[in-house]
């Protein structure tokens, strides 16, 4: 079991495996470009090797990422959302991953609690992916680092600033400015403020990281301005009302990206909310990388995959 290949958090990582994952995927998209979306890739790398992914978050871009890239690499994949599961007759992840790994090759779970990944991969005795959890985005900051240097190309020569929630995106966010030597601002309200640990673990590894409350410091001279969507699929009523309050002065719109460089980028993990943590003007816009960033959803998760499966 020592022996797994986890892809957990973007910390756990040196920079030149996360690399060969991107190298992966950016080889395959181009090799494919043009192709039809449902012709496996001619290697088949993953041939005879079944994906669970579990869902107990719901999710667009994971389950159709993760689904037909597995496909495109040959393999196969069965979908358990927490209906189809026990958990809420008292089995516990634990269980769920035992026995899951004695039917498929690797698991990806996307839940809420991170607790409940550190106990799927205590007792899985396969490889398990983190495809979303309160405490991080790993998959989604691949594909936004895939994007970002297509767009703008070296990275350690680019300044990223995040403007909301300083939320689980922003955790990857953080700590791939330490993997990949962007400098991080992040402008966010004191009560949402980013992870101390993740901001301390980033310094100490190299990283400039900036954490302020105002978003013109944040975006002032930057390269790629970053948001969220500012109330997150479990939260109720009263704590939505509670964060439109907290973030209105956060939004990204036409007069806060004016403070960024003239050809400064606009990127979004999605679904997003137009009129709340971005206007419509700027998600919609030239200068919007959204829908690149979801197309890179398939081809980071391959190169992820591959590592984990290879």
């Amino acid at each position: 079991m020592s022996q797994l290949r986890h892809f957990l958090d973007i910390d756990q990582f040196d920079g030149a495996a996360l690399r060969g994952m991107l190298d992966s995927a950016k080889a395959r998209k181009d090799a494919r470009a043009g192709g039809p979306k449902g012709v496996p890739d001619e290697d088949l790398p993953l041939a005879g090797k079944v994906l669970a992914m579990v869902f107990i978050q719901p999710s667009t871009r994971t389950r159709v990422s993760f689904d037909i890239g597995m496909r495109q690499l040959g393999g196969q994949t069965i979908v358990l959302n927490a209906d189809d599961l026990q958990l809420d007759r008292g089995e516990t992840m634990a269980d769920t991953g035992r026995v899951l790994s004695r039917y498929v090759d690797a698991i990806m779970l996307r839940t809420k609690g991170h607790e409940m990944l550190e106990e799927l991969v205590a007792h899985a005795t396969v490889p398990v992916i983190n495809g979303l959890t309160d405490a991080s985005h790993p998959c989604q900051l691949m594909a936004d680092v895939m994007t970002l240097e297509e767009h703008r190309g070296d990275l350690k020569k680019q300044i990223v600033a995040w403007s909301g929630d300083g939320n689980n995106v922003a955790t990857s966010w953080i700590h791939g400015a330490a993997q990949f030597g962007y400098e991080m601002r992040l402008a966010c309200p004191e009560p949402l403020s980013p992870s101390t640990s993740a901001v301390h673990w980033a310094r100490e590894n190299g990283a400039n990281i900036i954490v302020t409350e105002s978003a013109e410091e944040a975006v002032s001279g930057a390269d790629c301005i970053v948001s969220d969507a500012w109330v997150s699929m479990h939260d109720d009523d009263e704590a939505a009302g509670n964060r439109h309050n907290m973030l209105a002065p956060y939004q990204v719109n036409a007069q806060l990206m004016s403070h960024a460089k003239d050809d400064a980028v606009f990127m979004h993990c999605l679904p997003v909310h137009r009129g709340e943590e971005v206007t419509a003007e700027i998600i919609d816009g030239p200068r919007s990388l959204a829908w690149d960033e979801a197309e890179n959803r398939l081809h980071a998760q391959k190169g992820i995959l591959t590592w984990c499966l290879g």
